[in-house]
């Protein structure tokens, strides 16, 4: 009779994140959003398909830390992106990382999208139509944040 490994028991770490989804409008055929290949360097999710993402730093709000995070990963400053939606949390549970992901999506237009350097955290970048998104091996639930972002609340 062989036995079956035990689920873990131990409890998962909350993990607040920001993904901040960059979009721009100046290519004909329709908006296209940023999407970044992530580094062998980062800790979890190496070689996938994400936004622009991070950590909430404690005593940070997510939206200051996702324009933070914008300035880190790609070099855009506050006035070269406009904040256009904050969607609501989507939640995602890695029981093999220990962690419940609570990720705070935001989607912003890039006014300056010949101005991203990206950093050590991407390997690569590319442009693509929003529905291309569901064709790449992307960070959990990538495109479920993406469009909790898509139907969140408009920004001043």
């Amino acid at each position: 009779m062989t036995q079956q490994p035990a689920e873990s028991t131990a409890p998962l770490r909350p993990t607040p994140v920001v993904t901040s989804f960059l979009l721009r409008f100046d290519q004909p055929g329709g908006p296209q959003l940023l999407i970044v290949q992530r580094s062998q360097r980062v800790g979890s999710y190496q070689g996938r398909w994400a936004g622009i993402s991070g950590f909430i730093e404690p005593g940070v709000s997510p939206e200051e830390q996702a324009y933070t995070e914008i300035r880190e990963e790609t070099g855009l400053g506050p006035q070269q992106v406009r904040l256009l939606k904050r969607g609501a949390v989507v939640e995602h549970r890695d029981q093999e990382l220990g962690r419940h992901w609570i990720i705070h999506p935001f989607l912003f237009e890039v006014l300056a999208p010949e101005a991203i350097r990206t950093d050590w955290e991407a390997v690569t970048m590319r442009w693509i139509p929003p529905a291309e998104l569901e064709r790449y091996e992307t960070v959990p639930l990538l495109k479920e944040a993406y469009e909790s972002a898509q139907r969140g609340e408009s920004q001043p």
